[in-house]
Formats: structure tokens, sequence, C-alpha cells
């Protein structure tokens, strides 16, 4: 597959990692559209970069259904899929106040593993369509893990259950669409500087960028935006989760 040829969806895609992983996909060319519950951010994104956008809940199956019918009808067709979407509130699973709070536990989940799960399910459904390349490759699934997946933090046992979850079903995934000719593939990224960090002091940005083993900056969401682009294109990485964390390995 060929970027310039991609006509993508992108989850999240109103910011952070998927509005930067949009933007680059659009400048090599790609098709895009976006999808994020945040209609004022995702229409002004959308327009600005020369894609479409479409409000979605990840975790409604109609809400996904209407917006991957919507892209295809913009697009003419599906070819990836980008799951940037997801959600990240901490509490530990005792805490000052008592037990995890089962709900936010739930809604975690919901939006990280199952939202993932079903815009991947649905969004395949769709790729499957496709006429197979010469390699029968028909398209391809990015997921977004994260190194938490492995190595939570404290506070953070809804969130890295989640972001298990995503590593965990991307070889069985892509063993499920051998047929289709769709691979799977999961990102799991570091600290990254999204929105949510920049509006951080800078000496709490200096010190998670000092636990970087090298080199010692926070990652770029453009440098997740390339692997993703690198993944569409590579067509022999499939079923695997990459790291792209600077080596970081938390305690």
């Amino acid at each position: 597959m060929r970027i310039e040829d991609t006509a993508a969806v992108i989850t999240g895609g109103a910011s952070g990692l998927g509005e930067t992983t949009a933007r680059h996909f659009r400048a090599r060319g790609a098709q895009v559209t976006l999808l994020d519950r945040d209609a004022a951010r995702g229409e002004a994104v959308a327009t600005e970069i020369g894609a479409s956008f479409v409000q979605t809940d990840v975790t409604d199956e109609a809400s996904v259904r209407a917006a991957i019918a919507s892209a295809v009808d913009v697009m003419g067709t599906l070819t990836a899929a980008v799951n940037c979407a997801g959600i990240a509130p901490a509490a530990k699973t005792l805490g000052r106040d008592g037990p995890h709070d089962l709900a936010l536990f739930q809604s975690v989940i919901n939006v990280n593993l199952i939202g993932t799960f079903n815009v991947a399910r649905l969004a395949a459904a769709e790729i499957a369509k496709n006429a197979p390349e010469p390699d029968g490759s028909r398209g391809v699934i990015i997921n977004t893990a994260s190194i938490a997946a492995f190595e939570g933090q404290k506070g953070q046992a809804a969130y890295a259950a989640s972001k298990g979850g995503v590593a965990g079903l991307t070889l069985p995934m892509a063993r499920d669409l051998t047929r289709e000719g769709i691979r799977v593939m999961a990102i799991a990224p570091g600290i990254f500087l999204t929105p949510m960090l920049q509006g951080l002091p800078q000496e709490v940005q200096d010190a998670l960028a000092a636990d970087v083993t090298f080199p010692k900056r926070l990652g770029d969401p453009e440098e997740y935006a390339r692997l993703a682009a690198f993944i569409v294109e590579c067509g022999y990485l499939n079923g695997e989760t990459i790291r792209i964390d600077g080596a970081l390995r938390m305690q």
C-alpha cells in the first residue's frame, strides 16, 4: 500500500496523536476521515487539512457504523483504520476514598478496549470489500496500545488493563483477518508531548523526559504519525505491537 492511495478513518482525530496522524496522512496525499466526539474541534481540523469529519462515539455500534458508512461515501473506499481515541483517568485500586470506582474502570475499558475493537471490526468488514493487491492485501488496521500495557504505574490499573487488552488482541485479530488480506498492528507509545502533557509545568515535563533512556525528551506526536504511515506502507508488518518510547522502561 502507498500512503497516497490510502483512504483512512482516524479515531480521536480532533486532537493529540490522532490529529497529528491525520495531518501527516493528508500532507502525504491520503484521504482522511476524522472520527471524534468533539464536533467543533473535529470540524475545524477537517476543514483546515482538507479532510472530512463525523462526530462519533466509538463505544456505540450504530454511531460507528454510520461514521464508517459516511467515510466510505465521501472517500469512495476504506483501506485503513487508525484507532487513537482513548481516555486516561487515574485512580488507585484502593485509595483514600475507598475502592476504585467500578463505573470508572468500566468506562476506561469501554472506550479504550471495546471502542477500539468496535471500530476495528466494523472497519474490517468494509476493508474486506476491496479488490486485493497482487499480494492479497486489502488494507490495514492500526490500534494504539501504550507502554502502560507492560509497565503500568500506580493509578493506572484501568488504563493498563485496557491497553494490555489492545496489545493482546493484535495477533489473534491479525490471524482472524488473514483470509480477508487485512493486516493488524498496534503502536505502544511512551510519554508523548500531547496537549494533556503540554499543560503541565515545564519542570514536570523535564522530570518525565529525564526518565527516558535516549533521547531524553518526550515523544513528538509526529513520530507516532510517521510510524503509522510506515506501517501502512510496509506490507510485511503484521500481528505485532511496536513500542515507540526512547527505550523507556517505567519503574
